[in-house]
């Protein structure tokens, strides 16, 4: 669960921009996305398979 906290003098603006940059990092929109649409086996491999060269190239310094 997502929680943001807000000042007694923050607008409720900057608020909605740290929630909704939280919920981006957490991966929540593209989680239910993926709920929500079926996905063959074929394409779910392929997905992951990017998300692991992703994952190396970043470890390893190079451009994502």
């Amino acid at each position: 669960m997502l929680k943001v906290k807000v000042g007694k003098t923050e607008p409720i603006d900057s608020a909605m921009r740290r929630l909704s940059k939280k919920v981006q990092k957490a991966g929540l929109v593209a989680e239910m996305k993926r709920r929500m649409a079926f996905e063959s086996r074929k394409a779910r491999v392929k997905r992951r398979k990017a998300s692991t060269i992703r994952r190396e190239r970043k470890r390893a310094g190079l451009a994502v």
